[in-house]
């Protein structure tokens, strides 16, 4: 600020938004957020802009999420603040989606598309939320990022759970296995087992859901994990 750096006031005025969510200070963290936002527009900076609105999306999100973890409940059986800030964050995503497809930076478009299926799975919105991560999982596909491809499989397969779609459900997860084998991520692995294992169960493949909960119980014991 002394030297009129208004770039740098936005960049700094972002991390601190950051920070302050990780914080759990979240009211604060969207004011700093905000002004990044606005220094972004003032200056015509679209990557700040983009980046700024990326960031209040992310705020509002993980407030939703912290208010909706003293409640448990299923998605979609929310509280009235709950569903406004999710909301909240759900435009916010939309805004910066539109953003970088305007940039054309596939990347971003990838982590915006993922935010946006979480935020409507979350708000119970299970087909909107199916749309978006499968526009996710094409972009993790494009830049062969397993990780992405994996998480967006597993969110694909909790989203066709609420519909009553268990059969795409188990599709979903066994991808989410076979992907986290070859990431030789066996946290992952065992947590892609036992959704499998539920799955079955639903089906009332009751062999299979034994066989799947066994793998799991073998991986929980492997790590030790009680």
């Amino acid at each position: 600020r002394t030297i009129g750096d208004r770039i740098g006031e936005a960049k700094a005025s972002g991390n601190l938004g950051n920070t302050l969510k990780i914080l759990g200070q979240f009211d604060e963290a969207v004011v700093c957020c905000q002004r990044h936002l606005d220094i972004s527009q003032e200056q015509g900076d679209k990557v700040g802009e983009a980046r700024a609105l990326y960031n209040i999306g992310n705020v509002y999100h993980a407030k939703g999420k912290h208010l909706s973890w003293n409640m448990a409940q299923d998605p979609g059986y929310l509280s009235q603040e709950v569903k406004e800030t999710l909301q909240k964050a759900s435009e916010y995503y939309e805004r910066n989606l539109s953003l970088v497809k305007e940039l054309g930076d596939r990347a971003a478009q990838g982590r915006a598309y993922g935010n946006l299926g979480n935020t409507q799975y979350l708000l119970g919105n299970f087909s909107e939320a199916i749309a978006f991560h499968k526009e996710r999982l094409a972009i993790a596909k494009e830049f062969g990022d397993k990780a992405a491809e994996r998480r967006a499989y597993s969110n694909l397969g909790n989203a066709h759970i609420f519909l009553g779609r268990f059969d795409i459900s188990a599709e979903y997860y066994k991808k989410t296995l076979q992907v986290s084998r070859q990431l030789k991520d066996q946290a992952v692995e065992a947590q892609a087992c036992y959704s499998l294992g539920n799955t079955y169960t639903l089906l009332q493949d009751y062999e299979r859901a034994i066989e799947y909960h066994l793998k799991h119980l073998v991986i929980a014991q492997e790590l030790g994990d009680r």
